[in-house]
């Protein structure tokens, strides 16, 4: 089942319904704020009820299968449930710079970026705008919207609203931000990230199995992961490239990231003022060769300019 056939059922409208309902003491993700955001408060992701996004590009810096040739449709929306010191996004994510519109706006960028030729839409750091995304995918439809949805987040989604997308989605971009609790707290003020995250990436395979392309080699469904290596090995990479391999399966595609470099409030953060040097990348790269995770993306490195 897609979202067309979710749409002519009535469902996709249901669980429109259904995940508004969830703004009127907000439990959206994983910090269960429970603010009211239906009558405009905010909680930690800063957002209230309209969507509010940075941008909407096509976009070429993507993984190849999502990029393509076209690429991307990427919408940056503004706020996020993390509060990672070391952001790159920092000013549309911590303050979430960008621009209120209505969801019948985000359906016209969507339409627009399908105008522009883009493989899909790539909404990214959506988690805190699920209502309004499904809200503005009803509206699209039926002006002819058939692009591929691409759910680009940090990982830190909770398993029932996920559900919420199940045939909606047809791309899940996660990131493995950490394999400890207390650095994922000290980092990015997430509690129990590691099994939030966890049983998320797992019920995203569910919903969409590994990736699949087109004779292009154009995504047309499944799961990538994401995992930036951070100095020191913050990152976890000796724990969580395994538990991927043995708990999603072999051939899950892994984005092995290296572009870390010291951002926002990293800079005055010891261990984490730094870029990662070859040595720590090349260690997590030999964590993901062991672990027979074959399908996916590494980076080469420059240390004095980051990933290329």
């Amino acid at each position: 089942m897609n979202y067309s056939d979710l749409f002519h059922s009535g469902e996709l409208l249901r669980r429109t319904a259904m995940a508004y309902r969830r703004l009127a003491a907000c439990d959206l993700c994983s910090q269960n704020c429970g603010v009211e955001r239906i009558k405009g408060d905010r909680g930690i992701c800063g957002a209230a009820l309209k969507p509010k996004i940075a941008s909407a590009n096509l976009h070429k810096g993507e993984e190849p299968p999502i990029s393509g040739s076209s690429g991307s449709g990427t919408i940056f929306l503004s706020g996020c449930s993390l509060k990672c010191a070391f952001c790159q996004n920092f000013p549309i994510s911590q303050f979430c710079n960008g621009e209120e519109i209505s969801t019948g706006e985000l359906a016209a960028r969507m339409l627009k970026l399908q105008r522009q030729r883009a493989h899909n839409i790539n909404f990214v750091t959506p988690t805190h705008y699920l209502p309004q995304i499904l809200a503005a995918l009803w509206l699209a439809i039926p002006l002819g919207f058939t692009l591929p949805i691409v759910w680009n987040s940090s990982g830190y989604d909770k398993v029932d609203a996920l559900q919420l997308l199940d045939g909606v989605v047809a791309i899940y971009l996660p990131d493995m931000k950490y394999s400890d609790d207390a650095t994922a707290v000290e980092i990015s003020a997430a509690p129990d990230y590691c099994s939030i995250n966890r049983a998320a990436v797992t019920e995203m395979l569910r919903q969409v199995g590994h990736l699949t392309t087109d004779g292009q080699g154009i995504a047309t469904g499944g799961l990538i992961v994401r995992h930036l290596v951070l100095p020191e090995g913050r990152a976890g990479s000796l724990e969580t490239l395994p538990w991927i391999a043995e708990n999603l399966g072999e051939k899950t595609h892994v984005a092995l990231m290296s572009q870390y470099f010291p951002a926002h409030k990293a800079l005055g953060m010891a261990g984490l003022n730094r870029s990662v040097n070859h040595e720590e990348y090349d260690a997590a790269v030999e964590v993901l060769e062991e672990a027979g995770l074959e399908n996916g993306w590494v980076q080469e490195l420059d240390e004095e300019r980051g990933a290329i």
